[in-house]
């Protein structure tokens, strides 16, 4: 069994890598440690590398089509990882889940009507709601026993005959929760009962660590599945995400034209060679790279979490079930927001995300990438206790 190495410093600048050559751009120092944009610092796996060379070997990049091979890859992906049956009819393309996720908005709703978001949460989520001048109604989760959960008294408070979709983010990001099944029931019963259709962004659902399971939304009942759309990726998984391949899969015949109508304004539903090769390779080789990848980053994980106990008591960490994207709480501090990620960068030197761009509940709170090396993230804990101190 080959033995990955995650630990190897890869040097990224100079190389218009956004978490790293943008840094100057978005906080004003081009010499902090980036642990913000939610790539990892890890080498694409060998086996996506290769099988990306070996297309380029033939030297002509014309246009393309998914051979059968993608859509294998992609349903076998689906059932070993997930135990959910799909079918290749259900899937189609998107350039990247965000995208995927606006198309969606476009296509089963008119300007004006009422999208749900479910704060604090991935904040292009605004940007695609407000983009496509639909009505964004503001459905805050609530914090029970150091997770979030949804908070359904409030959400049924604010449904009226003009909302129409749903946007969830599964697993959820920043906070790392794995919707269980129990939550994802009660959610989508109030969905169906109010003819809201879900749009499911599941790019995270690869990344789960142990004693949780990730459940697609398609998976729930059929009833759910002929009333959502979800969407995924290889890109947080297999850190490709500057390829822009994205999949996704909408079981109802009828919602999948309305998609496809769409994205085929654009002629978008080609895609592109090398990000569908990736992904035909990361689905079809890569479980032990996986397996390895999880291991590392509970680790990296357990590393923060006793380094902060210790050093920075003040600061209080929501505990992950999925995602390399930690979710940190400073509110002791008593700065705001601004203030907040501005000494973060300025006093220790590290480049994390406000929390404050992913909505009510986002205060006081940092974002944090542990898909780094170790030594790397030592290093980040280390300036942020000599700031904090």
């Amino acid at each position: 069994m080959q033995q990955y190495n995650f630990d190897e410093i890869v040097p990224r600048k100079g190389t218009n890598c956004l978490k790293h050559d943008a840094l100057e751009q978005f906080f004003n120092s081009a010499n902090a440690l980036p642990l913000w944009v939610a790539d990892m610092d890890f080498k694409t796996p060998d086996f996506i590398v290769d099988a990306i060379k070996k297309r380029a070997e033939h030297e002509i990049f014309g246009y393309t089509f998914r051979p059968d091979s993608y859509y294998e890859a992609v349903i076998n992906w689906m059932s070993r990882r997930h135990q959910w049956d799909i079918k290749k009819e259900w899937i189609s393309f998107s350039p990247g889940v965000v995208a995927g996720l606006t198309y969606a908005i476009e296509s089963f709703s008119k300007p004006g009507d009422g999208v749900i978001v479910q704060p604090p949460v991935y904040f292009p989520f605004f940007d695609s709601v407000k983009g496509t001048n639909r009505k964004m109604i503001e459905n805050p989760l609530k914090k029970e026993n150091g997770r979030y959960t949804f908070d359904l008294e409030d959400l049924k408070s604010k449904i009226d005959e003009n909302t129409k979709l749903l946007l969830l983010c599964n697993p959820q990001n920043p906070g790392g929760m794995v919707w269980t099944r129990e939550e994802l029931v009660a959610l989508t019963a109030i969905c169906l009962e109010n003819d809201i259709m879900i749009i499911s962004d599941e790019i995270h659902s690869d990344l789960i660590y142990n004693g949780h399971k990730h459940i697609p939304l398609a998976s729930i009942s059929e009833e759910v599945a002929q009333n959502c759309m979800v969407s995924m990726a290889p890109s947080k998984t297999f850190n490709v995400a500057g390829l822009t391949s994205s999949l996704v899969i909408i079981p109802n015949k009828r919602k999948l034209a309305a998609y496809e109508r769409t994205i085929g304004v654009g002629h978008l539903g080609m895609g592109n060679i090398f990000g569908s090769v990736a992904l035909e390779a990361a689905y079809t080789h890569g479980d032990e790279w996986l397996e390895q990848l999880l291991d590392y980053l509970w680790g990296n994980y357990q590393l923060l979490e006793k380094f902060v106990q210790e050093k920075l008591p003040r600061v209080k960490v929501m505990k992950p079930e999925a995602t390399y994207l930690i979710w940190m709480d400073f509110s002791d501090y008593g700065m705001k927001n601004d203030e907040l990620a501005k000494f973060t960068v300025e006093k220790a030197g590290v480049a994390l995300n406000d929390g404050g761009r992913f909505g009510i509940g986002g205060d006081g709170f940092l974002r944090l990438n542990i898909g780094c090396p170790r030594s790397v993230l030592q290093e980040a804990l280390e300036r942020l206790e000599k700031a904090f101190a």
